[in-house]
């Protein structure tokens, strides 16, 4: 076994053993002495910092009793457990939970977000997440409450005892494109308004009259750790990809810094969001 900065695969394969491990009704001290290694090497292990072989990982799954689907999954994730980034691909269905990115936002200190297209799934409204879901051609009507529910659950980002810092950057268009009608995008823009006044929060929006600008490639989100290194979150229909490189972070690092220069600040963009979301109330108002 050799030490290693883990990897995303590394942290998902320690995070899955120490899963299996709690299930097992085990601790780190009981598997290191059924496995006769040393206490140490099991919590190396579990953080994602030392590689391990596949024997290994076989014969910890086998003492924990893992069913054969997860076995699988965590046995794959342990051949691959050194390469860097990670393309996830989910086909045209769309996944119930992206465990990853979940966990992964559970554990950042900081997270930066640049969205051109719609608002952020962390800052959306109940009706708004509905009105995005239900128009996806990927997921079926009977499944439009449950995701709704799913992604409303990802707020609680914002109500622990202490949540990270966000930036959030969104391309103006964003803020006029009338999602679910006038009547939920007046609530959706008071309700940036309101979570832009939040000390941890920052909302700024790129004027439409900036035209071409630093993120024209599209949406992206860095998230920045306490005990690893930042990764980047990139989404498509289909799949959604991690980077870890550190030059892909640095590239990504740029446009950050770029769109900082050229959004508009802070009380500028609580107007703009004010004003419009007056604008969305009045259009509802009207006959």
């Amino acid at each position: 076994m050799t030490h290693r900065d883990p990897t995303i695969r590394g942290r998902e394969l320690g995070d899955g053993l120490r899963q299996a491990m709690e299930e097992a009704g085990l601790t780190g001290k009981d598997a290191a002495r059924l496995l006769d290694v040393s206490p140490s090497m099991i919590s190396m292990v579990l953080s994602g910092k030392r590689g391990t072989s596949e024997v290994d990982i076989a014969a910890f799954l086998g003492l924990c009793r893992v069913p054969s689907a997860e076995r699988e999954r965590l046995l794959a994730l342990c051949r691959e457990q050194d390469t860097p980034g990670w393309l996830q691909q989910h086909g045209s269905r769309l996944p119930e939970q992206l465990r990853t990115l979940i966990d992964h936002e559970n554990k950042a200190v900081t997270i930066s977000d640049f969205e051109t297209v719609g608002v952020p799934g962390l800052l959306q409204t109940a009706e708004y997440a509905r009105a995005v879901i239900s128009r996806s051609v990927n997921v079926p009507p009977e499944e439009v409450a449950e995701r709704v529910a799913a992604r409303l659950a990802r707020h609680n980002l914002f109500s622990r005892n202490r949540p990270a810092a966000f930036a959030f950057y969104l391309h103006e268009s964003v803020l006029r494109t009338p999602v679910g009608g006038p009547a939920v995008m007046a609530e959706q823009l008071r309700h940036l308004h309101r979570m832009s006044a939040r000390s941890y929060l920052t909302l700024r929006v790129l004027p439409l009259a900036l035209g071409a600008h630093a993120a024209m490639t599209g949406a992206f989100r860095l998230m920045e750790f306490a005990e690893f290194p930042p990764v980047v979150y990139l989404e498509s229909e289909t799949s959604c990809l991690f980077l870890e490189k550190p030059e892909e972070i640095q590239a990504y690092r740029r446009i950050l810094g770029a769109l900082a220069e050229t959004a508009l600040g802070e009380g500028q963009s609580r107007q703009l969001i004010a004003a419009l979301a007056t604008r969305f109330a009045a259009d509802r108002e009207r006959p």
